[in-house]
């Protein structure tokens, strides 16, 4: 059942063994600071070599693009693999789909990589990526479009109404963090939302109503959402909450990793001697998002935890 997925992949059809090419997915911050246009379209149609026509159904913010556009490049695209017949589309006739747009030198019209830069409409609720194509949340169309358009404009150098969307994100991190059942799965979506927006946009939010989501060891995302959003709060005690996660070697290995590279966007060089202390034991397996190994995204690059919390000390 669709509200039993925790985590919508995006279009499921681009994960087939067929595929032989493979690339680095992109995370949601390079995807939207790189489009210069956030549409909501209908997909006319899609041809996997040559690209896919839509139809602009409003212009949500940047640059205004109206009537029917043809996609037929990626502005992200990183290869890691290629089969003869490269990179290709792979999305369905929608009546709607959300677009971060750019046009290349070539005046040609791109999404981000042939798996992100797009947000599908289902039955009134939107597969919404905030922070990266592997882990989406299925949210409301007038939550998408709010949040969204915030992220989109504040990378883009525009205004929004903080004061309504840091009320938001206030009301659903207030409550506690939610699970994966069908009582709580909506509230889950939100609360991930809310808190992947608080980094995008360093919201001013209390950290005391973000720690019991980094201490949800029962929920991964909870974790990870709450780690990145720890970004917005340079405070000793969130410096020493993350620090936390970064010693405790029971921790899963990718939220380990968001914790270094949020400390690395903190003023952390007081906890320096802690985070040596740390690197002789810190683990040195590989790390990736899972799933299927025949997915094209396979190849997106993680670091070890030694190798992140290696790059971090070295800057202190």
């Amino acid at each position: 059942m669709l509200r039993k997925i925790v985590l919508l992949l995006v279009c499921l059809t681009i994960i087939n063994s067929s595929f032989a090419t493979t690339w680095d997915e992109p995370w949601a911050d390079e995807v939207i600071k790189q489009s210069s246009s956030f549409v909501l379209a209908q997909v006319v149609s899609c041809n996997a070599d040559s690209g896919v026509s839509i139809r602009i159904i409003k212009t949500l913010s940047g640059k205004v693009l109206s009537d029917s556009i043809f996609i037929s490049d990626f502005y992200l695209l990183s290869l890691c693999s290629s089969s003869g017949d490269g990179p290709e589309f792979h999305i369905p006739v929608v009546d709607s789909c959300y677009f971060f747009i750019t046009q290349n030198k070539e005046g040609k019209y791109c999404i981000a990589t042939p798996s992100t830069g797009f947000d599908y409409v289902y039955q009134g609720k939107v597969a919404a990526t905030f922070r990266h194509s592997y882990h989406q949340a299925l949210v409301h169309v007038q939550v998408y479009e709010k949040m969204m358009t915030a992220v989109f404009n504040n990378y883009h150098g525009q205004p929004y109404d903080e004061a309504s969307v840091t009320a938001y994100v206030n009301e659903c991190i207030s409550k506690k963090p939610a699970g994966f059942s069908d009582e709580e799965i909506g509230t889950f979506f939100e609360q991930h939302v809310a808190l992947e927006c608080v980094y995008h946009l360093k919201l001013k939010v209390d950290e005391q109503k973000m720690f019991p989501f980094l201490q949800d060891t029962a929920n991964f995302h909870n974790q990870v959402s709450a780690a990145r959003a720890l970004v917005a709060c340079n405070t000793a005690t969130a410096r020493n909450e993350l620090l936390k996660i970064v010693c405790d070697t029971t921790m899963k290995p990718f939220v380990q990793v968001i914790c270094i590279w949020t400390l690395g966007a903190l003023d952390a060089k007081s906890i320096k001697p802690q985070l040596v202390k740390a690197l002789a034991y810190a683990s040195d397996n590989e790390n990736n998002f899972g799933g299927n190994i025949m997915d094209p995204r396979v190849c997106t690059h993680l670091p070890t935890v030694k190798e992140a919390l290696s790059t971090l000390v070295g800057k202190l």
